[in-house]
């Protein structure tokens, strides 16, 4: 049979058709493949007021599923499961850090005024112990390899190491330089931010001993840190608005921009999520580490200046980040002072 030119047969056509249509299927199908596998965008949802006054390190308490908020005055504590906050949970002088140690039954905290160390109660709130830390004591973390705490003294420049068992003193290293929060990877490594030198210096928990130390390249006066196992690299944020990844072993495996001003690091291991909230811009930085490969900032959510530190809920997947609101400078340049009334956690959710 003579075919007119241009004219292709029927089955032809039908096939490129059919071809076509399963491309675009295709295409249709990996689109909402990548769609679901997407991690969910954050808003803020909520506050829940408390007292005025100084705030810092926040804390989550998997066995009371308590946050707690570091104050000067002590400690303040909010109840999730039911929302409801405990303004005075427990006194102190200017407290840094706020410790959950293992069974839910008791904190260790660190008092910045007297150079002290507390182990108190959970339920009450009263102290069960005082004890002598450097000078400074700001962050500190449990670490699970050892038993121990590990304080880091800002201004003398060594960490102080707790057994809050025995409620005892159990040694000091010299690190050097301004301390600011360190993070355990439970297998014999503590890794702590030096703020005057930018870097990481890393100590081994047996030796108790600096065996290493990481420079932090592009990044100023870091201070929030955060161990992930998933990617065995620690997140370091540095006050210039930038989180630096860095392997176990010192590599440099990222750095990310985020806002100005940050003061703690946030991760969700479940949802392969860390997040960064930075004061002076007022933004929650959500950053992919489901990768090292592909380490990058999802989004940054808007919170209000002065939210520079906070706590998960890795059940709810709620973060819970303490903060006030601002009025303008006496002068330019100078800090924006805290509005009376204002003081609360914001609870940022996934939507």
């Amino acid at each position: 049979m003579n075919r007119q030119a241009g004219v292709q047969p029927m089955n032809v056509i039908a096939t490129r058709a059919l071809a076509g249509l399963s491309a675009a299927l295709a295409v249709l199908s990996a689109a909402a493949g990548a769609a679901a596998a997407a991690p969910p965008a954050y808003a803020l949802v909520g506050k829940i007021a408390g007292p005025d006054g100084y705030w810092d390190y926040a804390s989550y308490d998997p066995a009371s599923h308590r946050i707690y908020v570091s104050r000067d005055y002590g400690v303040m504590a909010v109840d999730l499961d039911t929302g409801a906050a405990m303004p005075k949970l427990a006194t102190g002088q200017r407290v840094h850090a706020t410790v959950p140690l293992p069974g839910g039954k008791t904190l260790l905290t660190t008092n910045g005024e007297t150079n002290s160390v507390a182990i108190l109660d959970a339920a009450s709130g009263a102290a069960l112990a005082s004890l002598p830390a450097g000078q400074g004591p700001d962050g500190a973390a449990f670490d699970p390899a050892s038993g121990l705490v590990f304080v880091m003294n800002g201004k003398s420049g060594d960490a102080t190491l707790v057994d809050p068992l025995a409620r005892q003193v159990v040694g000091t290293i010299p690190i050097g330089g301004e301390l600011e929060f360190p993070a355990s990877d439970g297998q014999g490594r503590v890794y702590v931010n030096v703020a005057d030198k930018a870097e990481v210096a890393v100590l081994d928990v047996k030796a108790r001993a600096v065996v290493a130390r990481y420079k932090l390249a592009g990044c100023e006066d870091p201070s929030g840190l955060a161990y992930v196992p998933g990617l065995k690299a620690v997140i370091s944020v540095c006050d210039n608005g930038v989180a630096k990844v860095i392997g176990a072993d010192g590599t440099d495996l990222a750095s990310l921009a985020i806002g100005k001003g940050p003061d703690a690091v946030i991760v969700d291991a479940a949802r392969k999520l860390a997040f960064v909230p930075s004061g002076y811009d007022g933004t929650l930085a959500v950053i992919d580490i489901a990768d090292r490969r592909r380490l990058a900032v999802l989004e940054e959510v808007p919170t209000g200046h002065g939210a520079h530190t906070g706590a998960l809920d890795p059940r709810s997947g709620r973060l819970y980040l303490p903060t006030c609101d601002y009025g303008p400078p006496a002068q330019p340049g100078g800090k924006r002072p805290h509005l009376a009334g204002t003081f609360g956690v914001l609870v940022v959710a996934p939507r």
